[in-house]
């Protein structure tokens, strides 16, 4: 029999959705940006809800948000807004609906400016994951500089909480706990 995956504490091992995503993709470095630009949408939309909220939404917010192609959520306009604000299957927020076209438009001229926005993302650390001391933050000099970069740029919902969130969420921060399989300790 194989071994038991050590996994971080407040990982909710009794909901499978949530057991696969910290083991297979939270913290992974993630440089497709497609999926950078998802995590950056839906961490916007966790903002003041759980993860968990979001993670089981997560299939349906990619099927009404056109597999977060941002070139296609750029172009969204009043009809898609409200079709989105009537869906249950995702967070009916409008500040934050409308913020995730906002932030697809940001999104594009930060791709159009660093020929992708994984570059742009990881040239605030030189391409290398961060490896902090273990502690339980929401925010770091990091995540206080992305965001305000970000918000310079015209994005909404990018405070640094959520920006911190987002880097470990992506792979830039390792965010593992000591007892957890996945922890790097720091160089």
């Amino acid at each position: 029999m194989g071994q038991v995956a050590r996994r971080c504490s407040w990982v909710n091992e009794s909901d499978p959705l949530y057991v696969q995503y910290h083991d297979r993709e939270w913290g992974v470095p993630q440089h497709d940006d497609r999926i950078l630009f998802e995590l950056l949408i839906l961490e916007g939309f966790q903002a003041g809800l759980s993860w968990a909220c979001v993670l089981h939404k997560r299939a349906h917010f990619r099927a009404v948000y056109d597999g977060f192609d941002p070139e296609k959520v750029s172009q969204y306009g009043e009809e898609k807004i409200e079709a989105l604000l009537s869906d249950p299957g995702i967070i009916r927020n409008r500040l934050k609906v409308r913020s995730s076209i906002a932030n697809a438009k940001a999104f594009l001229a930060i791709q159009a400016e660093y020929g992708s926005f994984d570059r742009y993302i990881w040239g605030f650390t030189g391409g290398e994951v961060v490896r902090e001391d273990y502690t339980l933050r929401t925010i770091s000099p990091l995540s206080d500089q992305i965001s305000r970069d970000l918000k310079k740029r015209g994005m909404k919902f990018v405070g640094s909480t959520v920006i911190y969130s987002y880097l470990q969420a992506i792979g830039v921060i390792n965010g593992h706990g000591p007892e957890c399989d996945g922890y790097l300790p720091p160089l």
